[in-house]
């Protein structure tokens, strides 16, 4: 009886074999027109990280993750989940692929005419997971992950302070338990107090559901509370990345005119013709 091979081991030393990205951006083109916005995208997000995009308005931020998305086609260029190019399956595969992100617009985008525990369940009754009584009991679960009462679940949107807004996004955005989280300037038109509390709703969102989370933000003591790396895009590629906490320390000229505030560097304003 012959015996059972042994299983090969990797050398003693060998590198551990690099986990395969949750979110993987190449080579990402997108025009408007004669406007080219997105000029070779490249990004790698590890799956259970927070990595925040910087950079100028116009730069591209949003026009790349509305392309991760679906709500943009991209014009060339590879997006990959899990290792599965999604730009290459059928519309029912990305319908799919796609229902596992969770998205935090920047103005909440909050159905008016809907009550609270509605908008916070809309995706899910939308999919018919649960019925409308069942809905309205989940609501009051995700309300309270973001610290509001069930209460609030009987209001409308425009009975809501802007930070309350933001709060019922954000348990709109975790309700069909995301394996990614998207967050589109989360602290925009909110004081700074505010904005640190739904830094802290976020990162303790993140954790519960041990999601991979991508922000885009123009507020730079957010992007070091919520990010784990970060990257900044100008002129349509990226042009660094590395830790959060090295954002204002990066080395990198256009960075560092970009996270201080300065006039005066190699970003210049261009102006619309």
């Amino acid at each position: 009886m012959s015996a059972t091979p042994a299983t090969a081991l990797p050398p003693a030393g060998a590198p551990a074999e690099a986990p395969v990205p949750r979110i993987r951006v190449r080579g990402l083109c997108k025009a408007f027109g004669a406007k080219k916005v997105l000029d070779g995208i490249d990004l790698d997000v590890l799956p259970g990280t927070s990595m925040v995009v910087i950079g100028g308005s116009g730069s591209g931020k949003s026009v790349l993750l509305k392309c991760i998305l679906g709500l943009i086609e991209p014009d060339e260029g590879v997006i990959e989940l899990d290792g599965r190019n999604i730009l290459a399956l059928s519309r029912t595969e990305r319908e799919a692929a796609r229902a596992r992100i969770g998205m935090l617009f920047q103005n909440g985008a909050l159905f008016d005419s809907l009550p609270v525990w509605e908008n916070v369940t809309f995706g899910l009754l939308a999919q018919r997971k649960l019925t409308r009584h069942e809905a309205r009991e989940r609501a009051a679960d995700f309300l309270a992950q973001v610290g509001l009462a069930a209460s609030v679940g009987a209001l409308s949107p425009a009975e809501l302070s802007g930070g309350m807004q933001k709060r019922v996004a954000l348990a709109r955005a975790i309700a069909a338990q995301p394996d990614i989280l998207f967050f589109d300037e989360p602290t925009t038109g909110l004081d700074p107090i505010m904005g640190a509390v739904i830094d802290g709703l976020i990162i303790d969102c993140v954790k519960r559901l041990g999601s991979t989370a991508v922000a885009i933000t123009h507020d730079m003591a957010s992007a070091r509370r919520i990010g784990d790396t970060a990257a900044m895009i100008h002129r349509g590629r990226i042009i660094w990345s590395g830790p959060a906490a090295a954002l204002f320390d990066s080395g990198n000229p256009e960075v560092d005119q970009f996270t201080h505030g300065r006039r005066e560097g190699p970003i210049q304003m261009e102006l619309r013709r």
